[in-house]
Parts: C-alpha cells; sequence; structure tokens
C-alpha cells in the first residue's frame, strides 16, 4: 500500500511539472495572411498627454503626466512627471531601435525596472517587430500576430476579422508576462492604456487627456 502510495505521488508530480512547462500557445494554428497588416493598429504618438498611475516593484506608486511626442527624426520622446514639474523620466525611443535614458528618479533607477519599462512601451508601441520572423497564428476565437525576441514573443492579438485589437502580450515560451490592452481609440490615439505584469506587481494606466 505504501508503495503504491508513494508511486501514486510520484505520478502526480510529473503530471503537474509537465502542465507547469506546457506553453498556453501550443494549440494555435497556422494562419494566412500578412503580419505586417498588424501595423495598422500601431497607436499614433504624435503629440498625446496622459494620467498616469505607475505601481512599481517595491510598493511604490507614481502619479502625475505622460507626455509621449514623436520627433522630426521619427524618435520618440516619453516624459513622466508630476503636475508640478518633477521628472519621473524621461526616456528616447530612437527609430533605428535604440532606447535612451535622459533622467530617471533613484528609486526607479535600476537596470530591471528600466528594461521593463523599454520593453512595455515597446510592446505598446509596436516597435520590435520583424515581419521576415513574423508570422501568424489563430484558434476559435482570434488571430495571434507573434514576432519572435531575444528572449519569448511579442503577441498582438485581434478578433477573426482581424478589424480589432483585443490585447497585447509579450510572453516567455510558455506564457504570457505581460499583457497591454488599448481602449477608446479616436483617429489613431488611444484613449486608455493599461499595461499589467503576470509574474510581480508592475503596473501601468494611462488615461487621455484631451487639450
Amino acid at each position: 500500500m505504501l508503495l503504491f502510495r508513494m508511486r501514486f505521488l510520484l505520478l502526480s508530480s510529473c503530471l503537474l511539472i509537465l502542465a507547469s512547462c506546457s506553453s498556453v500557445y501550443k494549440n494555435l494554428k497556422p494562419a494566412g495572411g500578412d503580419v505586417r497588416d498588424i501595423k495598422k493598429f500601431a497607436p499614433d504618438f504624435t503629440n498625446v498627454l496622459y494620467k498616469t498611475e505607475v505601481d512599481v516593484i517595491g510598493g511604490h506608486h507614481l502619479s502625475g503626466l505622460l507626455l509621449i511626442k514623436t520627433l522630426p527624426d521619427k524618435s520618440v520622446r516619453m516624459v513622466f512627471s508630476n503636475e508640478m514639474g518633477f521628472k519621473f523620466f524621461d526616456f528616447e525611443f530612437k527609430p533605428d531601435g535604440g532606447f535612451k535614458v535622459y533622467y530617471i528618479i533613484k528609486q526607479m533607477d535600476k537596470r530591471p525596472v528600466i528594461i521593463t519599462l523599454q520593453k512595455d512601451f515597446e510592446l505598446v508601441m509596436m516597435r520590435k517587430q520583424n515581419p521576415s520572423t513574423g508570422y501568424i497564428r489563430k484558434d476559435d476565437k482570434y488571430l495571434y500576430y507573434v514576432f519572435p525576441q531575444e528572449k519569448g514573443a511579442n503577441y498582438y492579438i485581434t478578433n477573426k476579422a482581424g478589424t480589432e485589437l483585443i490585447r497585447m502580450e509579450r510572453s516567455s515560451d510558455r506564457k504570457p508576462v505581460v499583457q497591454a490592452i488599448v481602449g477608446g481609440i479616436h483617429d489613431g490615439v488611444a484613449d486608455t492604456i493599461g499595461i499589467s505584469h503576470k509574474n510581480f506587481k508592475f503596473n501601468i494606466g494611462l488615461k487621455r487627456l484631451k487639450r
């Protein structure tokens, strides 16, 4: 009886390990279409201001205004400050994929935090897309535009017709680690953007301020 229980526990443990290692994307099927079509959902950040809430690792909460502006050379400058003008961070995303930190407050000046912010906003801006390596998958409800990254992939998920962007995901090989939802798009500008991390507390909420 004891031997049977040990074998049962061992088998159960192995099944749990296999389940935890299984990819949530494993049942997706190849789909036709042009992976470049997803660019029609790329947000227009010519000059937009968002009321912003950020919950950062370590229990820090920041709120203020995020100005996103596209410069003449197509770089995107992103400045987050409180309503009194005190800056939390000042980033630039260059058209060639480069990234520059002009300023970041001491509490956030940690490489993992900076990299996380960089990748989160690159996901939303649809900047890390290589059509030559991208591909499309599908399930019963959605299309998945997949762009492999150095680690994992960026997924842009639409309805089956490809006419509505449902959500964006940055994933490991097995599951989403970040999800972003864009709402209320008017003239290419999103009224709201929500970014949430699945493995730790790091959330960003943006609400557009019309000027």
